[in-house]
């Protein structure tokens, strides 16, 4: 089980890199180096099985086809500026060629060829770590070179453990992991050439954890049904090992099975779009249609409504009597109220472009104090602020972050006209994942309506005579953005109140 989970961990990993139809270079030479191993591996695996010699003439086929392609990856991996020379490649080739045209001669039955090839792509692999070893060392302090770090790291921590099947053949009762640890190892090198995006360690061992994770819950799964139903199963190695395939061959299958179904329902795009993130889905496709369609829009209405102002403007001018200037005032005013409308339907479908840093929440609110008590409406009211004294920082864009509570603030001060008491108030909120901050907008005005509080934050929803209703909707999409929530209280005739949380720097 162990010499067929490498082996087909290597072809997943091979056809998944064939098929998706984007592999550079780099990922085509991988894909062969896999296809070698799982050559070799397959061959292995069916020689206890059946026909020993036949199979023993693909292993051989299959062992020394592995160190060509090594060289090609590992000339590919260091951009062909490593230690390893273009002829080493035609070398390594020559050396296989002659290591086949011997294997199937009267030599190739010898015990001891079989050692020597096994030594000959050890050696080859070897030299390959060392030139890549030589190449890490001369570069620059980069996202490459730390990349190629944790390779270097890997390819040392899997021979150890892969040593462990030593202690086997010395008479240890020890289950075989060296195809687990392999194959494991493949995939993480597929992590590091597919993957660029990831730089950091922890986002290695994030997507290793979720294998892992998933490993053991299939594992669970089986001795459940086991269980249930009285199956006996084999060996606990032999279950792990059986959950990790299927966990690595989910997304080449799927892969497959979506190009042979867009081929025959080409109609059926959506058809392994899981049902929870159908939505989803949907939702960002939107979002980017209005991204795409907001200033095309904005544009067609601005054009026209200049002209209609300037016209406006130049008739005033020429005014006979008060009656026409004051209709003159209604267009402009009204052409104004019209711009101000594309103003913030840009600002709703715009996606955010803040400049995002580690900011003390408390300045901020105080700003937003200080924006409002500015307002001639809030001379009515009494402005209280209860701000925790040790709060944490908290990763945002100020300018944005502001807009939001200078936006509910001012909803709150239209809704106490006849004066009341408008409260600022700050929180620690220590979770499960991490320190958070909290805001409370508190007012004492008239309200909202259980059904009113169920829209407030669609877009274009609004109670006010002359508003736009996307103020509320433009703090949401500010607050999702940053990672926070944002969520609203209300009792009619007493006031309401809007919560927004946010994760605090540094947060995992």
């Amino acid at each position: 089980m162990d010499t067929f989970t490498l082996a087909a961990t290597s072809f997943t990993i091979a056809l998944s890199l064939f098929i998706t139809g984007k592999t550079d270079r780099l990922q085509r030479a991988f894909a062969v180096l896999c296809l070698a191993v799982f050559l070799h591996q397959t061959a292995v695996f069916f020689r206890e099985l059946f026909a020993p010699d036949f199979w023993t003439a693909v292993a051989t086929v299959g062992l020394f086809a592995i160190a060509p392609p090594a060289v090609l990856f590992f000339r590919q991996l260091t951009r062909h500026t490593s230690s390893l020379p273009r002829a080493s490649l035609a070398v390594t080739a020559a050396l296989s060629a002659a290591g086949l045209v011997i294997g199937f001669s009267p030599l190739g039955s010898e015990p001891r060829f079989g050692w020597a090839g096994s030594a000959y792509t050890g050696a080859v692999l070897a030299v390959c770590y060392w030139a890549l070893f030589r190449h890490v060392r001369r570069l620059e302090p980069s996202t490459e070179k730390k990349r190629l770090g944790y390779l270097l790291i890997a390819c040392p921590a899997a021979a150890v453990l892969c040593s462990v099947d030593l202690l086997g053949l010395a008479g240890w009762s020890l289950p075989p992991v060296a195809g687990l640890v392999l194959g494991a190892l493949l995939y993480f090198t597929l992590l590091v050439i597919a993957y660029p995006q990831l730089s950091e360690l922890h986002d290695f061992l994030a997507r290793a954890l979720v294998i892992f994770v998933c490993t053991l819950i299939g594992a669970f799964l089986f001795y459940l049904v086991a269980y249930l139903f009285n199956i006996v199963l084999p060996s606990f190695t032999t279950v792990i090992m059986t959950s990790f395939l299927i966990v690595i061959s989910v997304t080449p299958v799927k892969m497959i099975l979506k190009k042979i179904f867009s081929l025959l329902y080409p109609d059926s795009k959506d058809v392994f779009t899981s049902l929870y993130e159908f939505d989803e889905k949907l939702e960002r496709e939107k979002a980017l249609l209005l991204a795409e369609m907001a200033p095309v829009f904005a544009h067609e209405i601005r054009n026209p409504l200049g002209s209609i102002k300037g016209a406006a403007q130049y008739l005033q001018s020429e005014a006979a009597t008060e009656e026409q200037t004051q209709l003159l005032n209604v267009i402009i005013e009204e052409v104004n109220r019209l711009n101000a409308v594309v103003s913030q339907f840009l600002n709703y479908a715009r996606p955010g472009s803040g400049k995002v840093v580690a900011q003390d929440v408390n300045a901020i609110v105080a700003r937003a104090i200080a924006v409002i008590s500015a307002d001639r409406l809030a001379d009515r009211l009494t402005i209280r602020r209860e701000l925790h004294d040790a709060l944490p920082r908290v990763p945002v864009d100020e300018q944005q972050i502001l807009q939001v509570l200078i936006n509910i603030a001012l909803n709150a001060v239209e809704a106490m006209p006849d004066g009341g008491t408008l409260t600022f108030r700050t929180s620690r909120i220590d979770t499960a994942a991490g320190p958070a901050v909290g805001i409370a907008i508190r007012d004492t005005g008239r309200g909202i309506g259980p059904e009113e509080l169920k829209n407030i934050f669609k877009p274009f929803y609004t109670t006010k005579e002359r508003g736009v209703g996307l103020g509320l909707a433009i703090s949401q999409r500010i607050i999702r953005e940053h990672g926070g929530a944002i969520r609203a209280k209300s009792v009619p005739g007493q006031g309401s109140v809007f919560f927004i949380r946010l994760a605090a720097a540094g947060r995992n």
